[in-house]
C-alpha cells in the first residue's frame, strides 16, 4: 500500500490582504528613509563642527564665513564671553575676518564627547561638544607687562612665552538652509585654563575677571585684539572653574525634539 499526499491548495491573499501588506512595506520604507535621513544630517552637523575646527586651529577663520546660515537669517547669534552677544550677521561673521596668524603661535584645539540631536522635522539640529587643547605664542616684552601671570618665566628669540593648557565648552544650534547644514547659534564656555607652569586650580583663582574681558585674541606681537563691541549684553553668564564654585550641567546635553527650541541661551 504506497502512501498518498494529498496536497491542499493554497489560498491566495485578497485584494484587501495584498494592499495591507503594501502600506506596512511603505510604512518600514518610509521609516527607514527617515532613520537614513538623520543619521546622514548627523554626520554632516559633526563634520560641519569638525571643519570649524580645523579651520580655526589653521588661522583660516575667512574660511568658516560660508559655514554660517545666509545673511538676513532671523535668530543668528554668537556668543565667546560674558562681555556681550553678537546677533547679526555682520557680527557674527566679523570674528571670523581679518584674524592674523603670527610666527610661533599654535593653537590645537581637539573636540570630543558629541551629543548631537537632529529635530524631527529635520530643520534644525542641536549639538554640544568638550574641548581640551593648548594655545601658545610669542610676546614683545613691553606687551607682556600689561599680563605678567600668563607668562612662562623664560624667553625665546627674545620674547616672552605664553604657553597654555584649555578647556572649553560648545553649545551649536545648526539650521539647514538649502540642503546644506550651517551654523545658527554658537556659544562657546570656556571652562578653565592654566600657564605650562601652573595648575589650573591656582590659575583659577587669578583668571576669573578674565571672562568678563572682550579679549578676542592675542595677534602679531603678542598684542591683545579685543572683540568688536557687542550687539546686546549676554542674558545669563559663563561661570568658569573656580576653586570656590561646584560644577554644574551646563549647557545641558540636547535630547530628541520635533521642532526647534531654544535651549542654548
Amino acid at each position: 500500500m504506497s502512501d498518498t499526499v494529498i496536497e491542499v491548495p493554497r489560498a491566495e491573499p485578497s485584494l484587501a490582504q495584498l494592499q495591507e501588506q503594501i502600506e506596512s512595506l511603505r510604512a518600514q520604507v518610509e521609516d527607514a528613509t527617515r532613520l537614513a535621513q538623520r543619521a546622514e544630517d548627523r554626520g554632516q552637523v559633526e563634520n560641519l563642527f569638525n571643519r570649524y575646527m580645523y579651520l580655526h586651529n589653521a588661522f583660516q577663520d575667512e574660511q568658516i564665513i560660508p559655514l554660517w546660515v545666509a545673511e538676513g537669517t532671523e535668530g543668528i547669534r554668537a556668543r565667546y564671553t560674558n562681555a556681550g552677544e553678537y546677533t547679526t550677521w555682520e557680527s557674527v561673521t566679523r570674528y571670523h575676518r581679518d584674524r592674523p596668524s603670527p610666527e610661533g603661535k599654535l593653537i590645537l584645539h581637539a573636540t570630543t564627547t558629541p551629543v548631537i540631536e537632529v529635530a524631527g522635522d529635520g530643520e534644525t539640529a542641536k549639538g554640544v561638544w568638550l574641548m581640551a587643547g593648548t594655545e601658545s605664542g610669542l610676546t614683545d616684552p613691553k606687551v607682556a607687562e600689561a599680563f605678567p601671570d600668563m607668562y612662562s618665566p623664560d624667553e625665546v628669540l627674545g620674547k616672552k612665552v605664553w604657553a597654555h593648557w584649555v578647556w572649553c565648552k560648545y553649545a551649536i544650534d545648526f539650521r539647514k538652509q538649502d540642503g546644506e547644514w550651517k551654523f545658527w547659534k554658537f556659544r562657546c564656555y570656556e571652562l578653565a585654563r592654566a600657564p605650562f607652569e601652573e595648575n589650573w586650580v591656582s590659575f583659577g583663582v587669578k583668571n576669573q575677571g578674565a571672562f568678563d574681558l572682550d579679549l578676542m585674541y592675542f595677534g602679531d606681537d603678542g598684542k591683545p585684539v579685543f572683540m568688536p563691541p557687542a550687539d546686546a549684553p549676554v542674558p545669563s553668564q559663563n561661570h568658569p572653574y573656580s576653586p570656590t564654585t561646584v560644577q554644574k550641567l551646563e549647557p545641558v546635553p540636547p535630547v530628541a525634539h520635533d521642532t526647534f527650541v531654544d535651549t542654548f541661551h
